[in-house]
């Protein structure tokens, strides 16, 4: 599959995912996977879902305004780079934010996320 393919679906379903079942998200991570999230480092798949569902809001939506891949390394890695706005519920203006995902495939064909950074990004 095209990487920027590879990319858009792989950015479609995490924020799908998120949006509806933060705990769905856990099978994209293991446990050498690392988030930065605003700065706070959190390591391991149960730990990042933990962090994840104790962020300050129930119900958000995020909307995609790009999405930028690269290869990375030997190993058929990819670095997956995203903005775009997330609106949290009952707030009137969307924030702006910034992901940094480093995929890394799996034996079975699929990938992972050794690597995950999220910022807001303020005006």
């Amino acid at each position: 599959m095209d990487p920027d393919q590879l990319a858009k679906a792989f950015v479609e379903h995490y924020y799908t995912t998120f949006d509806a079942n933060r705990a769905g998200l856990a099978s994209l991570y293991q446990d050498e996977s690392m988030l930065t999230f605003e700065g706070q480092k959190t390591q391991g798949s149960q730990n990042i879902v933990a962090k994840l569902n104790s962020l300050p809001f129930q119900q958000c939506q995020h909307s995609i305004t790009t999405v930028d891949c690269q290869p990375s390394g030997p190993a058929g890695g990819m670095l997956v780079f995203v903005s775009g706005n997330l609106q949290l519920a009952g707030e009137q203006h969307a924030l702006k934010f910034s992901q940094m995902f480093h995929l890394m495939p799996t034996p079975q064909g699929s990938f992972y996320v050794l690597n995950d950074i999220f910022r807001l990004n303020y005006a």
